[in-house]
């Protein structure tokens, strides 16, 4: 549209991550997600009178870890802030947050999108507890409360208004969300809430250096309706702005179903949240050597293990990226090159048939029944000719699925697929077939070189399959020479 080329669309973004720790930010209750409401609670959670709380260690070296991740500073000077605000979820009245001293400060995370790579520079990120859950529609006349989640650690990662569209913004979260899952410091299931984001968007004049009123959209929980409130909001800013109306600042929530934002509550100042020092929290300091510690835990992320796997196994770029998409699947495909040095066929069984039966399935590598070494005794029969690659990959990955337990080679003996490779056995099949195709044969000899395909092909059915083709191919050369 001609009118939307005029103006520049400002995103920035609030991602509230949970951290992978058995237990809640200031207390040891669970944070096993799925528990039946208000039974992973204490006095503690629950805010009764004369409970204190205590740090959780392993959340904090989690908030460093992605810190450091992302080339933040990080602040080794820090103490946790009471944010002073009532809502039924919030037991207390108030959240253990940070405020002045965000245990990490600057960064960015690199993203690529069809218009190149650049990097999204990153405000903050800070700690917080979650909040509980209110439930609307498990009574219809009264709102629920769940504290399970109340007291949950959490990083939020701010990014500064740096984001222009719905593609950096698709992409900013999914490089997020991996970089979320390789660390191991967040599950990124943005189904159950444990990734989420916030999307603080604005339109101006191309060019203009001063920010147009903002709205943000709340509690987005899957990348693409991020994408969706992104396209909306700008569709719908650009023509409030062209109409002359008053943009207001609004917070705002997506309607999943028709892909619509509607307001729900106009927000025209900064809320006073009253921020001071939580006296029941200490403050605490971090040391050069506990952030060393840390950081000689982070993984190799996606973009070294690209690297790594075209330069040692000369794998193309394509197969490489895919593969590590998720850590799940490039672990998975390590351990299969453990047992096996073909690695170009173990990255074709991983973007091949474990990768269509794990979406037939809808499930992860956690739910395949074979273990890597399975895999790479299937690679082993291939290579060694004892089977066809068709015959692994539709009949014997099949079998090996439903009886995990089996020993390939013996299964595909028992289900008659080991190739026949004997020369003794294939070259009386291979004189039958010259002999009824005789007349092929000779227009073979006279130039048409295609025909071995059909000559392969046919000693293929006589023998049910079971002719290896490079022997098979050998031979009818040699006879079609004569």
């Amino acid at each position: 549209m001609q009118e939307l080329s005029k103006y520049e669309t400002v995103i920035g973004l609030e991602v509230h991550a949970q951290l992978l720790t058995n237990s809640k930010l200031f207390c040891g209750d669970s944070i096993t997600f799925g528990a039946e409401p208000n039974t992973q609670v204490s006095p503690i959670t629950l805010a009764h009178p004369g409970t204190l709380p205590k740090m959780n260690r392993q959340a904090i070296s989690h908030a460093i870890k992605m810190g450091l991740a992302c080339n933040c500073t990080i602040e080794k000077n820090n103490y946790f802030a009471r944010k002073n605000y009532f809502y039924p979820d919030l037991p207390k009245g108030y959240q253990v947050s940070q405020h002045t001293t965000p245990i990490c400060k600057g960064g960015h995370v690199p993203i690529s999108t069809a218009e190149g790579n650049r990097d999204i520079r990153l405000n903050r990120i800070h700690m917080e507890e979650d909040a509980g859950k209110s439930v609307h529609d498990a009574d219809p006349y009264n709102t629920g409360v769940d504290y399970n989640r109340a007291g949950t650690p959490l990083i939020e990662i701010v990014t500064e208004p740096d984001l222009q569209s719905a593609d950096e913004t698709a992409a900013y979260l999914t490089e997020l969300r991996k970089l979320v899952r390789y660390l191991g410091v967040c599950d990124g299931n943005m189904e159950e809430g444990s990734f989420r984001c916030d999307v603080n968007i604005s339109v101006r004049l191309r060019g203009d250096a001063q920010l147009g009123t903002k709205v943000e959209i709340k509690n987005l929980n899957s990348i693409r309706n991020a994408r969706k409130a992104v396209e909306y909001e700008t569709e719908r800013l650009t023509g409030m702005i062209e109409k002359g109306e008053e943009v207001k600042q609004q917070t705002r929530t997506l309607d999943v179903v028709t892909g619509k934002t509607f307001a729900i509550r106009d927000k025209e100042d900064a809320d006073d949240y009253r921020y001071f020092a939580d006296p029941d929290l200490p403050p605490f300091n971090l040391t050069d050597d506990f952030i060393e510690s840390v950081r000689i835990t982070i993984p190799e992320l996606q973009r070294d293990r690209i690297t790594r796997y075209m330069r040692d196994w000369n794998l193309p770029e394509y197969d490489a990226r895919v593969i590590t998409e998720d850590i799940e699947m490039a672990d998975y495909f390590e351990a299969v090159c453990r047992h096996t040095g073909n690695q170009k066929a173990a990255a074709n069984w991983m973007l091949g048939s474990i990768k269509s039966w794990l979406n037939e399935q809808g499930t992860g590598l956690s739910g395949l029944p074979l273990k890597p070494a399975a895999i790479a005794a299937l690679i082993a029969l291939v290579d060694g000719n004892k089977i066809s690659s068709s015959a692994a990959t539709s009949k014997l990955f099949a079998h090996l699925l439903v009886n995990p337990g089996d020993d390939p080679l013996d299964a595909a003996s028992q289900l008659g697929l080991i190739q026949e490779s004997s020369a003794d056995e294939l070259g009386p099949l291979v004189d039958q077939v010259l002999q009824q195709f005789d007349a092929k044969v000779a227009e073979y000899k006279k130039g048409k070189k295609g025909l071995l395909a059909l000559f392969v092909g046919e000693v293929m059915k006589r023998s049910k399959g079971k002719a290896d083709p490079k022997v098979t191919n050998q031979l009818l050369l040699e006879k079609l020479k004569s």
